[in-house]
C-alpha cells in the first residue's frame, strides 16, 4: 500500500483524523477541564444519554467503563422521546455532534417538559440554540468532523463533567495513560509501508469476509459495537456480533446449517486479561465449537494499565482496521452517501 494509492482512496483524510485521535482527546479532556457544569445533581437517580450514531457510541461508552462504579444507572436513548421512568431527578445528557439530530432535538425538548436536569455535548446548532434559550449548561466543542471521528469529544468531555459534579472519583491519571498508549499506537498503526503493522494485518485477514465480532459482556460490549459500526461507515461494509455468555446460549447453535455461509465468515474475538474467568474459559470452549466453521479466528487483546486505556486500546485497533479496510474495498471512508440520503428525504416529510 502506498502514499499515492492512500491519497487517492481517502481524499478528506481520514487517516489523518484517525493518526490525530490522540490529540484529540487531550484537547477534549481540556475542554472538559474548563468547562462550567453548574447543576445540583444531589437527588439523581438516573442517567440517560440522549444520541444516535457517534453521538450516542460516548454514552454507551460511559455506561460500560462506569458500571463497576457509578451508582447512578446510565442508560442511552436512541429515539425521539425518552423513557417514561426519567423526571425530576434524573440527569439527561444531550448529545449531538451536529446539535441538529432530529431525534435528539425532540428528546431535548421532551427533557426539558419533564423538568429533568440537562448537560448538553454538542458543537452548535438548534442544541446549543435551545439550551441557551432554557439557560441549560452545555459543554462546546469543536465542529467540523464526521460525528464517528468526533468520539473523543462526545465522550471524555462528558466523563470529566460526571467527575466535577462528584458522581465519580477523577479520571485524570487514566485520561494521561491513554493518551500515551495511544499516541504509541498511532505511531505504528498510522505507517501503512512498515513491515509489522497490526490494523493493517487484520485488515487483509478480513478483506472479503463478513466479520463477526465476540467480546465479553460486562466492559468491552460497547467496544464491539463501535468496531461494526465503524466497518460499517468507513469500510462500507457489514459487520456482526455478539457477546459472551450470552452467545453461548444461543448463537453457537447457529453456526451448524448454513457451512457455505459460514466459511465466509471470520470471527474477531476481543479480549481482556480481567475478562471473567468462566467468561475466559466460555471463549476457549467456543472456538473449538465454531472453528471448524469460519473461515478464521482473530484473538485481539487489549493493552495498558487502566480500564480506560485498555477499552480505548481495541477500539483504536477497530478504528484503524475499518480505514484499512476501505483501502482495500478501493473506497473513500469518509462519505456516508446513504445516510445523507436518508436524511434528505427525511427533511422532505
Amino acid at each position: 500500500m502506498t502514499s499515492e494509492f492512500v491519497a487517492q482512496h481517502d481524499p478528506s483524510n481520514m487517516h489523518r483524523l484517525i493518526a490525530d485521535f490522540p490529540k484529540q482527546i487531550a484537547e477534549a479532556a481540556a475542554i472538559g477541564e474548563a468547562a462550567r457544569v453548574k447543576l445540583s445533581v444531589a437527588s439523581i437517580r438516573n442517567i440517560v444519554v440522549s444520541g444516535l450514531g457517534g453521538s450516542a457510541i460516548g454514552g454507551d461508552l460511559l455506561r460500560s467503563y462506569l458500571s463497576g462504579e457509578i451508582k447512578a444507572p446510565i442508560a442511552v436513548s436512541r429515539h425521539y422521546f425518552l423513557p417514561q421512568y426519567v423526571n425530576d431527578k434524573s440527569l439527561v445528557i444531550i448529545s449531538s455532534y451536529s446539535g441538529n439530530t432530529e431525534e435528539t432535538i425532540s428528546s431535548h425538548k421532551d427533557a426539558t417538559k419533564r423538568k429533568t436536569k440537562i448537560l448538553c455535548i454538542t458543537s452548535g446548532g438548534a442544541v446549543k440554540a435551545f439550551a441557551k434559550q432554557k439557560k441549560q449548561p452545555f459543554i462546546e466543542i469543536p465542529g467540523g468532523l464526521p460525528p464517528r471521528a468526533a468520539l473523543g469529544y462526545s465522550f471524555f468531555p462528558t466523563l470529566i463533567a460526571l467527575s466535577k459534579l462528584g458522581l465519580i472519583r477523577s479520571k485524570k491519571n487514566e485520561i494521561k495513560e491513554t493518551i500515551a498508549l495511544l499516541q504509541e499506537k498511532s505511531a505504528v498503526y498510522a505507517n501503512y509501508e512498515a513491515e509489522h503493522n497490526p490494523a493493517l494485518e487484520l485488515a487483509m485477514q478480513l478483506h472479503g469476509k463478513l466479520p463477526v465480532i465476540y467480546s465479553s459482556a460486562d466492559r468491552f460490549d460497547t467496544v464491539n459495537v463501535r468496531w461494526r459500526g465503524q466497518f460499517s461507515e468507513n469500510a462500507k461494509m457489514l459487520a456482526y456480533g455478539n457477546v459472551f455468555p450470552e452467545l453461548n446460549h444461543n448463537e453457537i447453535v447457529g453456526w451448524e446449517a448454513q457451512k457455505d455461509v459460514m466459511k465466509n465468515i471470520h470471527v474477531v474475538i476481543l479480549r481482556d486479561r480481567e475478562d471473567y474467568a468462566r467468561v475466559q474459559l466460555r471463549m476457549e470452549i467456543t472456538k473449538s465449537i465454531i472453528g471448524e466453521f469460519a473461515d478464521g479466528i482473530t484473538e485481539v487483546h487489549s493493552e495498558g494499565k487502566s480500564l480506560l486505556a485498555r477499552m480505548f486500546s481495541l477500539l483504536y485497533l477497530g478504528d484503524w482496521a475499518s480505514f484499512y479496510l476501505a483501502m482495500l474495498n478501493n473506497i473513500d471512508p469518509t462519505p456516508v452517501k446513504k445516510i445523507d440520503f436518508l436524511k434528505s428525504e427525511l427533511g422532505k416529510v
